[in-house]
């Protein structure tokens, strides 16, 4: 019975891919697919979209389209994606390749014809499906580590015709996996003040047995009333010793399904709630990501199907009753948890104690919340919170004391702050800034001024305190100096970096004519490539003006020669 179960659950998967095109995408580049990350995988605060593909520690790799289509769009940004090409397929998909070094040759010069025209580094355009054809397997860019990547990787994408990613290997895109997902920790969650876990109204942890056979069970509990529960797993793959995301979680009470989390696909507007399915508290203090198996109000996620009573299950009193996990990553190698339930309200009850709520302001999910105190008023508007909530709200002089980051967010919360006591040569250069850190070192936070108030929106739980910057940043040559000659350099290099509130906008010109400088934010460089053909004069004048977040701005000036 077993095996024939075996047999049609594996069916089942491959029948369900038979619905995306198995042969009509490529690899995007030409070394084997090792990845770093999975889709669906669990982010700090969204679900990985893509696959990021290991380019061996080196930049450079060749990119191809994997299919062929028409470039639909093209990014380019200091964060995020980086560098990053979008192309849509006559089959209604779209790929995406992102954190590229450079485009390829024909797409790099259309991209810089919009960037000289636009006088600006970051730009995004969207060619008509006439403009920039492609084949399939034409090289398109190589492998970088721009934008926000953490290291030199491919990140490619299939989005279908709604914007919404999915995961490329529904579409045949092989990677080799032969291990199983292991498990690290499993939790038992009581619903409301009826339930207890152990005699506890609290979180447990769960004592986890490994089987040599690869499947896990847990020591028996003790329980009664509605009970959720919450495992910690990860996948590995072969060739890459990554913790990678699963990508298919079912839960059964007693032979019944309760729950299924399919990591197929999501749309870009939920992944935010990503909150939602962690226990966010628990992550934030023991940066381990809980999967809770149960589904919470204010949860929009369309990851869960076949839920039953939102994955709770109901332990009565003397009942003896087997909760199962099922965790599969994509290639459906698979491993089971098991934890036997003993109904039982004869134990020593312990109650978690309500925290003192009465210095505690509430915040409301359902409606607007307004908090004020000395200078500072704070915005909350319906649905910030998922839940009604208890917060510290303290103000100190210019510091607001805004409880821990323990509790998720479903959008912005905005700190307004009153600088009619500053002096005026002062308040232009006054933001808003989140301390964090062991030393509490101010971070900016974008701030917008509308006469004597600055307000700045934030998801984020902490401290937060008016700051002041009067420091304008430094710019200093990196690769040659003041009435040189740089004919034997094929670029430009300068480093650029702001102390405080951080580097907002910066401009170049040589001899009066903008020229395209990169900037990277991870090593604070500025690159002007002298291939674009702008600098053509012997003598050049080089001016590059840098601003920060407040205003103050730094002027840098020098003469070099080429020939």
């Amino acid at each position: 019975m077993r095996k024939i179960l075996a047999f049609l659950l594996i069916s089942s998967s491959v029948f369900s891919q038979s619905d995306y095109p198995q042969d009509y995408f490529s690899n995007p580049l030409d070394i084997p697919i090792v990845l770093a990350g999975t889709f669906g995988e669990l982010r700090s605060s969204h679900f990985h979209s893509g696959l990021d593909i290991k380019t061996r520690q080196k930049t450079g790799l060749k990119v191809y389209s994997t299919a062929k289509g028409y470039v639909s769009r093209i990014k380019i940004a200091h964060f995020g994606y980086g560098k990053a090409i979008y192309i849509t397929h006559p089959n209604g998909y779209t790929t995406v390749y992102a954190h590229l070094q450079q485009l390829s040759p024909r797409l790099e010069q259309y991209i810089k014809d919009c960037q000289y025209e636009k006088e600006s580094f970051e730009v995004e355009v969207f060619p008509n499906s006439e403009e920039l054809l492609i084949d399939k397997n034409e090289i398109i860019g190589f492998s970088g580590n721009t934008g926000s990547s953490g290291g030199p990787h491919l990140h490619y994408e299939i989005r279908d015709n709604a914007e919404r990613p999915m995961n490329p290997m529904l579409f045949g895109i092989d990677v080799k996996d032969t291990k199983s997902p292991y498990v690290s920790g499993v939790y038992a969650y009581p619903k409301d003040g009826n339930s207890f876990i152990n005699g506890k109204n609290e979180r447990v942890e769960l004592r986890l047995i490994p089987k040599k056979n690869g499947s896990y069970e847990v020591e028996k509990i003790n329980a009664y009333g509605n009970i959720g529960f919450g495992v910690v797993s990860y996948d590995k793959l072969d060739y890459a010793p990554n913790n990678n995301g699963v990508s298919n979680i079912q839960t059964f009470f007693n032979g019944n399904k309760s729950l299924e989390i399919d990591f197929k696909r999501f749309s870009f507007d939920e992944s935010k709630h990503i909150k939602r399915l962690i226990d966010y508290e628990y992550f934030k203090t023991n940066r381990s990501r809980i999967q809770k198996l149960f589904v919470q109000k204010n949860n929009p996620l369309s990851l869960y199907k076949d839920v039953y009573d939102n994955g709770y299950v109901n332990v009565e009193d003397s009942t003896s009753s087997v909760y199962r996990i099922r965790i599969r990553d994509f290639k459906n190698n698979e491993t089971w948890v098991n934890i036997p339930v003993d109904g039982n309200t004869t134990e020593n009850i312990t109650t978690t104690q309500p925290l003192d709520n009465i210095s505690k302001s509430l915040i409301y999910s359902d409606q607007p919340t307004v908090l004020t105190d000395g200078n500072f008023k704070v915005n909350f508007y319906d649905n910030t919170v998922y839940d009604d909530t208890f917060i510290d709200f303290k103000v100190s002089s210019d510091t607001l004391f805004l409880h821990e980051d323990n509790i998720p967010l479903q959008k912005n919360f905005y700190i307004n702050y009153d600088i009619s006591n500053y002096k005026t040569e002062h308040q232009d250069k006054l933001f808003i800034a989140r301390l964090y850190g062991y030393y509490k070192r101010p971070s900016y936070v974008t701030t917008k001024r509308k006469g004597n108030i600055l307000s700045a929106g934030s998801k984020t739980f902490g401290i937060y305190t008016l700051a002041m910057d009067t420091t304008a940043p430094t710019i200093e040559p990196v690769n040659f100096q003041d009435k040189k000659w740089l004919s034997k350099y094929r670029y430009l290099k300068l480093k650029i970096d702001d102390d405080l509130s951080g580097i907002s906008k910066y401009r170049a010109t040589v001899n009066g004519e903008w020229i395209l400088m990169e900037y990277d934010y991870k090593t604070n460089s500025l690159v002007h490539d002298f291939n674009d053909g702008i600098v053509k004069d012997t003598k050049n004048e080089l001016k590059v003006i840098v601003t920060d977040n407040v205003g103050n701005s730094s002027t840098f000036e020098a003469t070099f020669f080429r020939k």
